[in-house]
């Protein structure tokens, strides 16, 4: 192959094109982690998704899960409430205050499970829960803020 040229459509003295997946794992790329332990899944339960958790103060545990049509995984720590979501579900969504995303459900204290779902799979749906955090926490949802002009 002498002088023909390159066959990845890249010219003499040009950088390769970035595509869009890389654009966006480029993006999503999140400081790094607390220090602290990983929640452990219970036996026989598999996340097919990887999984997060969403840490809300203990007060609000019960009024959130009094919510949900359905329950996943949830923890305690003694002052937050636990619950497993599938990776990314941070993804331009914000959590409302004082919920807390902690991308590879990491946590700095000890905590037990205190739900375990029926089935393999430990995902609280993540759209209900933070529609339930919403309305425990008096937070209009992301998407029906006015934009401002």
């Amino acid at each position: 192959m002498s002088g023909a040229g390159r066959s990845d459509g890249i010219g003499a003295g040009q950088e390769p094109a970035i595509g869009l997946n890389t654009l966006v794992r480029l993006q999503r790329r999140r400081p790094a982690p607390e220090p602290g332990h990983r929640l452990s899944l219970p036996d026989g339960m598999t996340a097919p998704l990887g999984f997060d958790a969403v840490a809300v103060p203990d007060r609000l545990g019960p009024l959130v899960v009094t919510r949900l049509p359905r329950v996943g995984c949830v923890y305690t720590d003694g002052s937050h409430w636990w619950w497993i979501v599938p990776s990314d579900s941070d993804y331009a969504l914000p959590w409302p205050a004082p919920a807390h995303y902690s991308a590879g459900a990491l946590v700095t204290g000890t905590a037990r499970l205190i739900h375990r779902p029926e089935g393999t799979v430990p995902y609280t749906p993540p759209i209900p829960l933070y529609l339930a955090l919403c309305r425990v926490t008096g937070t209009a949802p992301d998407w029906s803020r006015a934009v401002p002009a």
